[in-house]
């Protein structure tokens, strides 16, 4: 049974790295028995994949918990397959999906987690557990293989969906830029995933938690609200 943990973003705006999420992550790695977690840093751009992990690690120290970075192990396919967990950082989601396409890692990790191994991710490391990356926020600042992900589920995240247009700007809005995938994307449900929120899946069972209600999306319909606590099994389907 696949067990995913699915974070909107890492940090609100004058928290600790890591903060709101802390008891999400701690009650995720209590509840299925995790001590030791496979990193995947390919995301980070500007910061070095030790440090990285290494920041990552300091929170999950805390947790119960040790992190370990796939940049530092031999054979990362291999990494994969005995890992006993699996947590993916945010970042640029277009160099997190061409470093995993160039090691070959993206059915490895769909292999791994459709097997039961726990699988945990924010920001860009929720975007790859859809089935591509085109609803990203992030620039192509590089060209992977394929758009392609893990699709370990059937629909699409927005991660740090805004509703707000800012005051004089004369660009799109998100939910702009959201209809414009429907266009060309007809048949699959988006997720606007607000921050301090994340979804929880179990099998083929999925929850909403945090503080605001998410926005979906699907070609044909009138985008609209659900709050946490409402059944969106739906988006399973």
């Amino acid at each position: 049974m696949k067990k995913l943990l699915l974070i909107s973003n890492s940090t609100n705006a004058g928290e600790a790295y890591l903060g709101w999420p802390r008891e999400a992550i701690k009650n995720y790695l209590e509840t299925n028995g995790i001590k030791r977690v496979l990193f995947i840093p390919y995301a980070g751009v500007g910061v070095t994949y030790d440090d990285y992990t290494s920041k990552v690690n300091t929170v999950f120290t805390e947790l119960g918990a040790t992190i370990y970075g796939i940049h530092n192990e031999i054979d990362p396919i291999k990494a994969v397959n005995e890992a006993e967990a699996i947590a993916v950082g945010g970042g640029n989601t277009f160099h997190l999906v061409h470093m995993l396409h160039k090691f070959k890692l993206m059915e490895a990790i769909k292999t791994k987690v459709l097997d039961g191994t726990p699988y945990m991710g924010w920001s860009a490391g929720s975007n790859v557990a859809c089935p591509t990356l085109k609803t990203t926020n992030d620039m192509p600042i590089i060209e992977p293989e394929s758009f392609n992900c893990t699709g370990l589920i059937p629909f699409q995240i927005n991660p740090h969906y805004l509703d707000a247009n800012p005051e004089g700007h004369g660009g799109e809005t998100r939910e702009q830029r959201i209809e414009e995938f429907m266009e060309v994307n007809q048949n699959i449900y988006i997720v606007g995933l607000r921050e301090a929120t994340y979804l929880l899946v179990e099998g083929e069972k999925i929850s909403l938690y945090g503080n605001r209600p998410m926005r979906i999306f699907k070609y044909g319909k009138p985008a609209y609200e659900v709050q946490v606590g409402e059944n969106i099994e739906f988006l399973m389907k």
